[in-house]
C-alpha cells in the first residue's frame, strides 16, 4: 500500500512538474494524498536514519512492536489499532482546549470593538456550557482573528503551543517556528477546504468524509456518517467565507467546531 501511494504521488508530482501547476489548483483528492503521503514518508525516513547503524535494525524491530502508534504509518496498524489510535490521538489534543478557552477569555479585556467583546464573551460562554456554536457565531468573529489580539502574528507562544497541540504538531519548538509551521498547515488545511467545496461533500465516500473531518479536529470515528458530514459543512461554510489574513479563525475552529458537538466521545 506504502509502495502504490509513492508511484500515486510521484505521478501527482510529475503532472505538476509537465503542466507548470501549483499545490492549491490540484484536485481535493490529489492534495489530500501529497498531505498525507509527505506525513507517512515523513515517519518512515525517522526509522530509516535510526536503522543506520550496524546491528541497529534488530532494536527498530523491537520498538516498532512495543510503540506502533509513534513509530508506524496507518498502513501497518490493525483494523482495531486503528480505532484506538486515533481515539489516543483524539485525548491529547483534547487536553489542549481547556488552555485555548482560558487563553480567549484572558484577552476579552483587549478587545477595543464593544461588539466584538461582547461576541467573544458570548462564543466563550456558551462553549463552557457544552453548547455548541452556530456558523453566526463564529463567523462574527473574523475582525477579531484578523488583527489585534488574535490574528496570527499576535499569538503568544502559550497559545500557539496550545493550538499545535490541538492541531497534533509537536508544541516543542521556538515562537517563530511554531507560528510558521501553524501558518503553514492552516493555509494547506484552507486550501483543501477549498478543493472540496468545489468536488462537493456528497462525492466524498465515508471515509474520506471521516479523514476529513478528524483533521479538522473532530473524532469522527464513533459519530454516525450523516452528522460527520452535517460537521463538515458547517466547517466548510466558516472556511470558504474566510480570507488568508483571517486564518487564525480556522485555525482556532478545530477547538470551536468540535468541542462541543452532539455525539463526541468525551
Amino acid at each position: 500500500m506504502l509502495w502504490a501511494d509513492a508511484k500515486k504521488a510521484r505521478r501527482i508530482k510529475t503532472n505538476m512538474w509537465k503542466h507548470n501547476i501549483k499545490f492549491h489548483q490540484l484536485s481535493y483528492r490529489e492534495m489530500e494524498h501529497l498531505r498525507q503521503f509527505r506525513r507517512d514518508v515523513t515517519k518512515c525516513l525517522f526509522l530509516g536514519i535510526i536503522s543506520i547503524p550496524p546491528f541497529a535494525n534488530y532494536l527498530v524491530f523491537l520498538l516498532m512492536y512495543l510503540f506502533p502508534r509513534q513509530l508506524l504509518i496507518k498502513h501497518f496498524w490493525t483494523a482495531k489499532q486503528q480505532i484506538d489510535f486515533l481515539d489516543i490521538y483524539h485525548a491529547l489534543r483534547k487536553q489542549s482546549h481547556p488552555e485555548i478557552l482560558c487563553y480567549l477569555e484572558k484577552i476579552i479585556p483587549l478587545i477595543s470593538d464593544a461588539r466584538l467583546r461582547w461576541h467573544v464573551t458570548v462564543l466563550c460562554t456558551k462553549l463552557q456550557h457544552g453548547t455548541h456554536p452556530a456558523i453566526h457565531d463564529i463567523l462574527a468573529l473574523r475582525e477579531c482573528f484578523s488583527n489585534h489580539p488574535l490574528g496570527m502574528n499576535q499569538l503568544n507562544a502559550f497559545q500557539m503551543k496550545a493550538l499545535s497541540r490541538a492541531m497534533l504538531l509537536t508544541p516543542y519548538l521556538p515562537s517563530f517556528l511554531l507560528r510558521h509551521r501553524l501558518k503553514a498547515h492552516t493555509t494547506v488545511i484552507h486550501q483543501l477546504d477549498k478543493a472540496m467545496a468545489k468536488l462537493g461533500i456528497g462525492q466524498l465516500t465515508a471515509q474520506e468524509v471521516r479523514s476529513a473531518c478528524y483533521l479538522r479536529g473532530l473524532n469522527s470515528t464513533h459519530i454516525a456518517e450523516e452528522r460527520c458530514r452535517t460537521w463538515l459543512g458547517e466547517w466548510l461554510h466558516i472556511s470558504c467565507s474566510l480570507k488568508e489574513a483571517e486564518l487564525s479563525l480556522l485555525l482556532h475552529n478545530v477547538f470551536l467546531l468540535s468541542t462541543n458537538y452532539i455525539g463526541t466521545r468525551r
